[in-house]
């Protein structure tokens, strides 16, 4: 990629953050990320309030982290991420249906989220002209003109410190749902910028395990997705250190899942296969019960908005936030990060216009999927198209049918996994099976 510029800042050095600054150190000369949090690569970051919690790197999001940091899998691999077999090691129940799976169809590299992020940032802060000025809070932007950003004001978290100008071609806010360049264009008379949201209220508990050596055999992935009429689910993850993390979650009121001992347990009891929740309850506790609140899923609709000033993109969260348990945040910010490679490509020009009108199409579909699903829970509010009422009834049938055909169970899998688009699911050899009557 030639260069187009002399200085990128990133703001914000989470997985978001990180992807964005690989790809602009082959537009630009220099890159900093300026972050708030202090401390070695790969701790639980203030800044990652979800970190405790399990995750999981959709199959798309791993081909993507691989293309952009060739032979990170095999990094992580080495540092204890465990290697899965889906078809073989993995068990989902999503509409109350089991799925089918194969073995040797794909493999998973299951790691928690401070490895895979520490990981990433060791590989991109290795590369040349990537610095992190760590320890600092962004103040504003810096402007020369209403139709220019020129860089950052950032205040250092040491006592006594003043603050700092950082000058820059190109900036990039990628501090998560308290991203403020939405506050800022307004600020600056752009504005308003159109907001999408979808309140779902969801609290998460988590606690990491470790499970009796007669029972690994039950997976490592168990993943129990809520239902109509149950809004609540579950996943156990095999990560690192030989544990597993042991996530819970449900709708705030009385699906909210407790903090405490007694009152965790008997709400995993809830949703865990009985002999999954037999080896949880004989499992080791390795740490105390970390808890999580996620109150709307948020899309700011940059692309609607007139005479964005050059200077400034937006990318990860700060753009769009998904409810997690759907897994789609650490891959849509790998998509996101292809978007502004292919746009770098193209050139300055016009970048801003450019980007946002991309990467809102690169949205669409993991946005629209992410809402179908939670708006199929009757306790969270919104307005129910009649798309989405016919789209939620026809993943019920494909779910039905995946329980009893692995070829559909495999499809399904890959829209999901963001490997294929949801129109993949409408092909007459998918309908005709979907459609069928259960035998």
């Amino acid at each position: 990629m030639r260069s187009i510029g002399e200085h990128a800042v990133v703001l914000g050095a989470g997985m978001a953050g990180l992807l964005a600054a690989r790809v602009l150190t082959g537009a630009y000369e220099r890159v900093t990320l300026v972050e708030r949090d202090q401390g070695a690569a790969g701790a639980c970051r203030r800044g990652v309030p979800q970190g405790r919690h399990a995750h999981i790197l959709l199959p798309r999001g791993q081909q993507v982290l691989e293309d952009l940091l060739p032979g990170v899998e095999a990094e992580l691999i080495g540092r204890g991420a465990v290697v899965a077999d889906p078809g073989l090691d993995h068990r989902f129940t999503l509409g109350g249906h089991t799925l089918s799976r194969r073995p040797g169809v794909e493999r998973a590299v299951q790691a928690s989220r401070p490895l895979l992020e520490g990981v990433v940032r060791e590989r991109v802060e290795a590369l040349p002209g990537v610095r992190v000025a760590g320890g600092r809070d962004v103040v504003g932007l810096l402007t020369a003109a209403p139709g220019r950003v020129t860089g950052v004001q950032v205040m250092p978290r040491t006592p006594g410190a003043a603050a700092e100008e950082i000058r820059a071609d190109l900036v990039v806010d990628a501090m998560g749902r308290a991203g403020r360049a939405r506050r800022w264009l307004e600020r600056l008379g752009h504005g308003p910028v159109p907001r999408d949201e979808i309140k779902v209220g969801v609290a998460y508990a988590t606690r990491p395990v470790r499970l009796p050596l007669d029972t690994v055999a039950q997976g490592k992935a168990v993943v129990v997705g809520p239902r109509p009429g149950r809004p609540r689910g579950m996943a156990m993850v095999a990560v690192e250190g030989d544990r597993h993390l042991l996530t819970v979650a449900g709708l705030d009121g009385p699906n909210r899942p407790p903090t405490d001992e007694e009152g965790f347990l008997d709400f995993v009891r809830t949703l865990a296969p009985p002999e999954v929740f037999e080896a949880i309850r004989a499992a080791e506790p390795l740490g105390g019960i970390a808890a999580h609140r996620y109150p709307s899923d948020l899309r700011n609709r940059y692309e609607r908005v007139r005479g964005l000033p050059a200077g400034l993109l937006v990318i990860g969260d700060a753009l769009c936030s998904f409810n997690p348990i759907y897994a789609q945040g650490m891959t849509v910010a790998c998509l996101e990060a292809l978007v502004l490679r292919s746009c770098l490509e193209d050139g300055p020009r016009g970048l801003t216009r450019r980007y946002f009108r991309a990467v809102a199409k690169a949205l669409n579909d993991p946005w629209r999927m992410a809402v179908a699903a939670d708006l199929s829970m009757p306790e969270v509010e919104g307005r129910r198209t009649p798309a989405i009422r016919v789209m939620n009834a026809y993943v019920d049938r494909v779910q039905a049918a995946a329980a009893r055909d692995a070829d559909i169970a495999e499809r399904f899998f890959r829209v999901i996994g963001l490997l294929d688009p949801p129109p993949a699911l409408m092909r007459p050899s998918v309908m005709a099976r979907a459609l069928r009557p259960a035998a």
